[in-house]
C-alpha cells in the first residue's frame, strides 16, 4: 500500500509517493537520492544510518519513514552550509579521521548533536557519545581527535 508522506529534509519540504512499510533510510536514498545516508547493517547495530530528526541522532533504518513527518530531518548533505563544509566536517578531513569514508556521515551527525548538547567534553564523554557508531578504519584516535578539536574551538 502506497501513501504520500510529507518530509521536511534538509531544510525542504518533499512529497513522496512511497509504501507505508519503509524505512526513512529507503525514503532518503532511493526516492530522495540523498545516499549520503549509508546502509549498513540494517538491524541498527552500526549507526551508519544515522540522521537527526529533531536535532537528536536517529538510527534511519530503524525509522519508519511515515513516522519522520512532521519532523526535521538533517542529513550529512544538510550539514554544509552555502557551500562551506561544517567545522566537523572540516576537522575530520584535517585530522585524517576519514578512511574509507563508510561511518563518516553518521559518526559526524553523531557528533554534532552530541556537541550541540556538550560543547565542551572530555574525551571519554566523546568516546560514549559515537559508541553507537562503529568503525572498522581506524580505530577511532583520530575520529575523537576531530571532535574534540571542534569542540575546542567553539
Amino acid at each position: 500500500m502506497k501513501q504520500v508522506i510529507r518530509l521536511h529534509v534538509n531544510g525542504e519540504e518533499h512529497e513522496v509517493l512511497t509504501e507505508i512499510h519503509k524505512t526513512l533510510l529507503e525514503v532518503l536514498r532511493e526516492d530522495l537520492g540523498l545516499t549520503g545516508t549509508k546502509r549498513g547493517c540494517d538491524l541498527g547495530a552500526c549507526g551508519a544510518c544515522t540522521v537527526l530528526v529533531n536535532g537528536k541522532p536517529r538510527l534511519s533504518c530503524l525509522t519508519l519513514a511515515v513516522d519522520a513527518q512532521g519532523k526535521d530531518i538533517m542529513t550529512i548533505e544538510g550539514l554544509a552550509q552555502n557551500g562551506e563544509l561544517h567545522p566537523l566536517q572540516k576537522s575530520f578531513v584535517e585530522k585524517g579521521a576519514i578512511q574509507c569514508g563508510f561511518c563518516t556521515p553518521g559518526m559526524i551527525l553523531t557528533a554534532k548533536a552530541f556537541l550541540d548538547e556538550h560543547p565542551h567534553p572530555s574525551e571519554g564523554d566523546v568516546k560514549k557519545a559515537i559508541a553507537g557508531n562503529l568503525c572498522r578504519c581506524t580505530g577511532y584516535v583520530k575520529i575523537v581527535e576531530a571532535i574534540l578539536a571542534v569542540s575546542e574551538e567553539q
